[in-house]
């Protein structure tokens, strides 16, 4: 079957792809499906079975009052909400209410296989293989995210912990956890959100390999966009985009306060090894555990454009306003700078008037 020409597709329909989504249409783009002959068109495409992107996988105990962070979408705020009522339930929701209500048509499930060129051509389009048949777009939006793949570090010993394991993807919530002796690892939001509420059922020990720098200002919207400039400046140079905290330091969210007031925010150095029954500090003591519960991060969901040879020897890819310089017709949002919810929407936008700005291409 001939690869269907489109001249965006966006894949991803979590809070990047979506904004971009918003945008192609305010620009004039059509959804490939209610297209005419002279319009320009797009389709959005997403692995998941329903909408919601990331927020569906979220775990039951994360409230609308505690979500880290922005997640208004561009055109549509999220409708009142009980603070009390999980992310998880509110949030999928008002993506799907979002994509109907600017009739995006999204297709789903779509697993992308691969990106590759269809001919040495600059400005030849980019051939999107997935499991639905392949798509011949002009320029590809990328917004595929974290959350398919959770981080976990390697320590000597992990094989053998008959207690169990698992990473901050998989958490539901704390009650699962009482009465036992939990190791929480990670210095990010999530592992100091977790630490808070796991505390109230559970003996907890957080610890980090880095002694966390607390910030004193609230992790407000400038220091939002601070975070971001810092990151910028590292895919700019095809380095990983590390975290936001690498950059910004701790700051004093609620819970870490909650957390602090209860006397549980107390970091200790990262274990050197994974025994049967708990782990071995670098000081050569012992702590025991049931639990190890790896709030580690994720790393971007990119192995799919590995065809296109774009990722540097250090590990990242050269991204500069979330388009690629090695691959002008790729954009890469929600990734690095974009990976936050204010810098994602902001990510979709930009993309688009670049896109528009790019004439040449779009009458390739």
């Amino acid at each position: 079957m001939e690869p269907a020409p489109v001249d965006v597709i966006v894949v991803g329909a979590g809070q990047a792809g979506l904004s971009a989504a918003y945008h192609l249409q305010r620009r004039g783009f059509v959804a490939m499906g209610r297209a005419t002959g002279a319009d320009r068109t797009f389709v959005v495409v997403d692995a998941n079975p329903e909408p919601g992107g990331a927020w569906q996988h979220r775990w039951a105990s994360l409230r609308m009052a505690t979500v880290n962070g922005i997640h208004e979408l561009p055109g549509f705020a999220v409708p009142p909400a009980d603070p009390g009522a999980a992310s998880r339930d509110i949030l999928p929701a008002y993506f799907a209410e979002y994509e109907e209500r600017f009739a995006l048509d999204v297709l789903r499930p779509v697993q992308v296989k691969a990106v590759r060129r269809a001919d040495d051509e600059p400005s030849g389009r980019l051939l999107v293989e997935t499991d639905r048949g392949t798509w011949a777009a002009r320029f590809v939006i990328n917004a595929t995210g974290t959350w398919t793949r959770p981080f976990w570090p390697r320590y000597p010993g992990q094989d053998r912990f008959r207690g169990r394991q698992l990473h901050v993807g998989d958490y539901v919530s704390a009650e699962e956890f009482r009465g036992r002796r939990v190791v929480i690892v990670g210095a990010g939001v999530s592992a100091v959100q977790l630490l808070d509420e796991i505390s109230h059922v559970a003996d907890t020990l957080w610890v980090t390999r880095r002694e966390p720098e607390w910030v004193e200002e609230d992790f407000d919207i400038p220091a939002r966009v601070a975070a971001i400039a810092g990151v910028e400046d590292r895919v700019r140079r095809g380095l990983p985009p590390g975290s936001v905290i690498s950059v910004t330091g701790m700051h004093w969210t609620p819970w870490a306060r909650a957390a602090d007031a209860r006397g549980v925010l107390v970091r200790h150095p990262m274990f050197a090894s994974i025994e049967e029954d708990g782990v071995r500090m670098a000081d050569g003591s012992f702590e025991q555990a049931d639990v190890i519960l790896w709030a580690t991060g994720f790393r971007p969901a990119l192995d799919h454009l590995a065809p296109l040879r774009l990722r540097t020897p250090e590990g990242g890819f050269r991204v500069e306003n979330g388009r690629s310089i090695d691959e002008p017709r790729l954009f890469l949002i929600g990734y690095g700078p974009s990976q936050s919810t204010v810098g994602a929407n902001r990510a979709g936008r930009e993309a688009v008037r670049a896109i528009v700005a790019d004439p040449v291409a779009l009458a390739a």
